[in-house]
C-alpha cells in the first residue's frame, strides 16, 4: 500500500507538465512555438516528451507500475478477507476490564438465559457461543466486515478505472469539423473529412463507425445584453441501416444534449458566420463562395477570415497564379463604426456588414504546403506576390469594381456549426467504476468494525455475573454510544430486550 501511495504521488507529479506546457496532441502549432522560443531548453523539453506527457514512456511506465502494484496489493488482501469471513469470531479475552469499552452486572437469570437474550440483542452480529470451566459460558461477537469489502471495492474499481482509462486512450478518438448551416452534410468515413482529429493509439482513422450529419439550420436565442441563451441546430442523420435506405433521421442538437450515434457522440461546441462573396471576372465568369470565418469577438461576434478564387479559363499556371483573388478582412453582424473602422455591437444578424481588403496575386494554394483557411500567407504579401488592390466596407448586395474590371459583391451571410464528434469504447466503463469507486469509498467510511464479548459466570446465591467487553477495530467515534446502549441491555436482558 505504502508503494501504490507513492506511485499516485508521483503519476499526479508527472502529469503536472501535462497541464502545464503546451501539447503535441492538442495545439501542434502553440507547441513548436513554445519550442522554438525556449531554444536548447525547449529542445530538451521535447526530447524528453515533456510535450507528449501522456504518451510518454516514464508517464507510461508510473501507469504500469501503479496498476501492478495495486494488483500485488489487493491479491493477499482479497485472500485474508476471505479467510476473515470464513473465521469464527475470536475468543472472549480473560479479564473484559481491560477493553476500551467495559462493564459488569450481575442479574438473577442464569448463564443460559444471559447468553440467549445477549443472542438475541446482537442479531445481526456474527456470533459465536463457547464454554469455559465454571460453568462460564462467553458469546463472541463481531460487526463491521463491510467496511474491509468496501475498500476492496474501492481498490478494484480504481484498478478496473486504469485500465478502462487505458482501453479508452488506445482505441477513442476525438474529431472537429465546421460544417455550414444550410443543408452541408459530413460523414464520419474518414480523417479527411474532419478539420481536426485525435485519435487513439491504437487508431489509424481507416474503420471509424459510420454516420452522417446534414444541418439544415441553426437558431440562437439572445438575451437583451448580447448573451446567447440557448444554441439549436436543426439537423438530420442517418447510420446502419438507414445509409443504405437514404432514410434520415431529425434531431434537434444541443449544447450539452449530445446527438448519441453508433457508439459516438455528437457535440455541439459553437457557431459563427460564412459571408457570401461572389467575384465577377472580366470575361463575364462568375465564382461565388461561402467560406466559414473565424469569430474574434465571442461576445458581438465579429469576425475574420479569407475566401480565396482562383481565375477561371486560364490553362498557364503562371498567368493563374497572377491572377487569384483573396477577399479578406473582418465582419460584423451588426455593423457599428468608429470613424471608418468597422466593428460589431450585437452577436446577432441585425446590419451585417464587411470591411474588406482584396488581395490579387499568388496565394500559394497550389504550392503543395497546407495553409490556414481563415488568413492568407502573409510572407507572399512580403515578398510582393501577393498585393492589396482595393479596401472597402460592403453591405449586403454592395460590391466594389478592381482596376481590371474585376467586380466583387457582398451577397449575404451564412451560418455554420462546430460540430466535435467523439468516440470512447470505455466510457461506460468509466463511469460505472468511478461511481463504484464512491460507493467503495462511502462503505469504508461509514461502516464501523467493532467486536463484543460477554461473559456469564455463575456467582453466590444463585445469581449469575455478567462482564461486557467491546473493541473498536478502527478509530471512529460513535462506538461508545452504541456499546453503552447494548451493554445497558445485556447486563439486564429483561431491558429492552
Amino acid at each position: 500500500m505504502r508503494t501504490a501511495l507513492v506511485l499516485l504521488f508521483l503519476l499526479a507529479l508527472a502529469a503536472l507538465p501535462g497541464a502545464l506546457l503546451p501539447q503535441r496532441s492538442l495545439n501542434p502549432p502553440r507547441t513548436a512555438d513554445y519550442i522554438a522560443a525556449h531554444g536548447w531548453w525547449g529542445t530538451l523539453l521535447d526530447r524528453l516528451q515533456f510535450f507528449d506527457v501522456y504518451a510518454s514512456v516514464w508517464f507510461s511506465a508510473i501507469y504500469l507500475m501503479l496498476f501492478i502494484s495495486l494488483v500485488g496489493c489487493l491479491v493477499p488482501r482479497t485472500v485474508e478477507y476471505a479467510k476473515a469471513l470464513r473465521a469464527k469470531p475470536v475468543l472472549t479475552p480473560r479479564n473484559l476490564a481491560r477493553m476500551p469499552h467495559h462493564g459488569s452486572g450481575d442479574t438473577a437469570a442464569g448463564p443460559d438465559e444471559v447468553i440467549a437474550a445477549a443472542q438475541t440483542r446482537l442479531k445481526g452480529w456474527r456470533t459465536v457461543v463457547r464454554e469455559e470451566e465454571g460453568g462460564a459460558r462467553t458469546l463472541s461477537a463481531e460487526k463491521g466486515y463491510v467496511r474491509e469489502l468496501g475498500n476492496l471495492v474501492f481498490h478494484f474499481a480504481m484498478l478496473g478505472l486504469i485500465v478502462a482509462l487505458a482501453i479508452g486512450k488506445m482505441f477513442n478518438y476525438e474529431g472537429q469539423v465546421i460544417v455550414l448551416a444550410d443543408g452541408s452534410e459530413f460523414c464520419n468515413s474518414g480523417t479527411a473529412g474532419y478539420d481536426t482529429f485525435r485519435p487513439g493509439l491504437r487508431v489509424d482513422g481507416t474503420d471509424l463507425d459510420p454516420f452522417c450529419v446534414r444541418v439544415n439550420d441553426f437558431t440562437v436565442d439572445y438575451f437583451p445584453n448580447g448573451q446567447a441563451d440557448q444554441f439549436t441546430a436543426g439537423m438530420d442523420y442517418q447510420a446502419g441501416a438507414d445509409l443504405e435506405t437514404g432514410t434520415w433521421r431529425p434531431y434537434q442538437l444541443q449544447v450539452n444534449s449530445p446527438l448519441r450515434v453508433v457508439g459516438d457522440r455528437v457535440y455541439l461546441l459553437g457557431h459563427g458566420y460564412a459571408p457570401i462573396f461572389t467575384v465577377t471576372f472580366p470575361n463575364g465568369e462568375k465564382r461565388t463562395q461561402s467560406i466559414q470565418w473565424r469569430t474574434v469577438d465571442n461576445l458581438t461576434l465579429l469576425s475574420q477570415g479569407a475566401t480565396k478564387f482562383d481565375p477561371p479559363g486560364i490553362t498557364d499556371s503562371e498567368q493563374r497564379r497572377k491572377g487569384q483573388i483573396a477577399v479578406t478582412g473582418l465582419f460584423a453582424p451588426t455593423a457599428q463604426y468608429d470613424g471608418t473602422l468597422l466593428t460589431s455591437s450585437y452577436p446577432e444578424l441585425k446590419d451585417p456588414a464587411v470591411a474588406v481588403d482584396v488581395m490579387r496575386g499568388d496565394l500559394g494554394i497550389d504550392s503543395g504546403r497546407g495553409q490556414s483557411i481563415f488568413e492568407i500567407d502573409q510572407s507572399l504579401v512580403d515578398q510582393g506576390r501577393l498585393t492589396r488592390v482595393a479596401r472597402e466596407n460592403l453591405t449586403i448586395g454592395q460590391s466594389l469594381r478592381l482596376d481590371d474590371g474585376t467586380t466583387v459583391s457582398f451577397d449575404g451571410v451564412k451560418r455554420w456549426v462546430y460540430l466535435q464528434v467523439s468516440h470512447d469504447p470505455a466510457q461506460v466503463w468509466v463511469l460505472a467504476f468511478a461511481v463504484t469507486m464512491f460507493l467503495g469509498l462511502g462503505l469504508s467510511l461509514l461502516v464501523k468494525r467493532r467486536r463484543l464479548w460477554v461473559r456469564a459466570t455463575p456467582g453466590e446465591g444463585g445469581r449469575t455475573v455478567v462482564s461486557v467487553g467491546g473493541l473498536a477495530r478502527t478509530d471512529q467515534a460513535g462506538y461508545g454510544e452504541e456499546f453503552s446502549r447494548v451493554a445497558t441491555g445485556l447486563l439486564d436482558p429483561r431491558k429492552g430486550a
